[in-house]
């Protein structure tokens, strides 16, 4: 326990725990992004996605617990580390210049604190459905199943929850495209050839996921995809 305390607190340790921590997140982002893209797919397949989910049972709460007991550890330990650097520098320049920095490197805490919220959020949203009343009034889909497809298409109906949707996404982005990098980079792959490489990629990476998340609420609100119940 003392070792892992004093990895824990240190700098190298910390990085460590928030790139792995970040890993797990992305991979969780990338499947949940597969999965929910089926929704261009009709309301058999987004419900059949579904089930398969449900029909895990108590395991699907206890992944759920996990991937927000990660998301806690990632923030407050990239919290912890910006503290750190401040410490580290407690006289501010005269000039600041972010030479190396960009505005998403200098940001993550504040976006992480922003995509914690949203997340809250979105699980009281779609997964508990305590913040749209209409859900309970949505009858199973033909097969006995919970009719997810109209759900979500209801839910991202709403202006201000697909608005919200949208910036999330456009926050999770920007935090993607420094963190994917910075990953690498605290694995000590962070050479002055490689590094550009990995920054391009990092950012063409995380504006494909925003693309991909921002294109349900997009199509829902231009009348692409429409439910297949009328409340």
């Amino acid at each position: 326990m003392n070792h892992l305390s004093a990895f824990s607190k240190s700098s190298i340790g910390r990085k460590y725990i928030v790139g792995i921590t970040g890993a797990i997140l992305v991979g969780f982002i990338i499947g949940h992004l597969l999965g929910n893209l089926q929704i261009f797919l009709g309301q058999e397949y987004i419900n059949s996605y579904a089930e398969k989910l449900r029909a895990l049972g108590a395991l699907l709460w206890v992944i759920r617990l996990f991937l927000l007991a990660t998301v806690i550890l990632h923030i407050w330990f990239t919290i912890r580390l910006a503290i750190d650097n401040r410490k580290a520098r407690p006289v501010p320049y005269a000039r600041k210049e972010h030479v190396k920095s960009t505005y998403a490197s200098r940001s993550m805490w504040i976006s992480g604190l922003v995509l914690l919220a949203f997340i809250i959020y979105h699980i009281a949203h779609f997964t508990v459905q305590v913040a749209d009343p209409r859900f309970a009034l949505l009858k199973l889909d033909p097969l006995n199943r919970h009719d997810v497809y109209s759900m979500m298409v209801y839910g991202f109906q709403n202006v201000f929850v697909s608005g919200f949707y949208v910036i999330a996404m456009y926050l999770l982005a920007m935090h993607l495209s420094h963190g994917a990098s910075s990953f690498f980079q605290s694995l000590g792959l962070n050479d002055k050839k490689l590094t550009p490489k990995l920054a391009t990629g990092a950012r063409i990476f995380a504006w494909l996921i925003f693309a991909g998340y921002v294109s349900m609420p997009i199509a829902v609100l231009a009348g692409l995809i429409k439910p297949a119940q009328q409340l």
